[in-house]
């Protein structure tokens, strides 16, 4: 994944990391990705795989929400209980544009959604931070993973849900602010760095197999994700995508003062 050359200072790497993306096109779009949503979700294998991914988003930012209004609590300042809560409600918004797409395309919002509640309710249940720098990291590394992977998704897609999912994809202050705070917490107690690492690899490998359940467990994402549907990925593709992943991971790690 190529990033502008910046010179190195927490506010530049936290910006460069946050905006991870999946790379630009270098050549005109061909395929589903030229296409509108009118003329791609003619081939219904397209369209029921769109609505799964909107679904599992859909449930994402929900659970998003949910969790950084709980995180708050943990929030050791009021600016800090107020910074969370203005994230969740962004989460909220980003939730409210997906299930009002879902039923724009006549799917049903719930029944999109629920395939997908219990594999990320279990993530979010193995992965519950225990204070509130935990939760800091957790919003920012583990909530940027997901993103990248469906970042490179989405470049594939017709163009109006790609414009969708980018903008629901979009960094609602995670990644300067949760940078600022877990750096201040390191510069005060180093020790607190060697304990964040291990958490934020934790994170990682739990992402990343989430990802993988997902989409083995839903036909018409694994299709796609492999070219049966839109212009998937062949697999050499698929491990460019995940090295691409990885570096952004590294990248952030880098960020927060953390060794990957």
């Amino acid at each position: 994944m190529r990033f502008m050359e910046t010179p190195d200072t927490p506010e530049n790497t936290a910006a460069a990391a946050g905006a991870a993306q999946a790379p630009e096109p270098t050549e005109a779009l061909t395929g589903i990705a030229a296409q509108d949503w009118a003329r791609a979700s003619a081939d219904p294998q397209y369209r029921a795989a769109v609505v799964d991914l909107l679904g599992v988003l859909a449930y994402g930012e929900l659970a998003a929400f949910e969790r950084l209004a709980e995180d708050a609590k943990l929030a050791p300042t009021l600016d800090d209980k107020a910074e969370l809560a203005k994230m969740a409600a962004a989460e909220f918004q980003h939730f409210q544009r997906l299930r009002d797409r879902l039923t724009a395309i006549d799917a049903e919002p719930t029944g999109a959604m629920q395939p997908f509640a219990p594999a990320l309710d279990e993530f979010h249940r193995q992965t519950a931070p225990s204070d509130w720098l935990e939760g800091l990291v957790k919003a920012y590394v583990g909530d940027s993973i997901a993103s990248d992977f469906y970042r490179e998704v989405a470049a594939r897609l017709d163009s109006d849900t790609r414009a969708l999912m980018l903008t629901v994809l979009d960094d609602t202050g995670h990644a300067s602010f949760a940078v600022e705070k877990v750096r201040a917490a390191i510069e005060a107690d180093p020790r607190v760095g060697g304990r964040l690492a291990l958490w934020a690899r934790r994170l990682m490998g739990e992402a990343l197999s989430q990802a993988q359940r997902v989409v083995a467990d839903r036909d018409t994402l694994s299709t796609m994700l492999v070219g049966g549907v839109a212009d998937g990925f062949d697999l050499a593709e698929v491990g460019k995508m995940f090295s691409r992943i990885t570096e952004a991971h590294t990248k952030r790690m880098a960020a927060l003062g953390l060794a990957a």
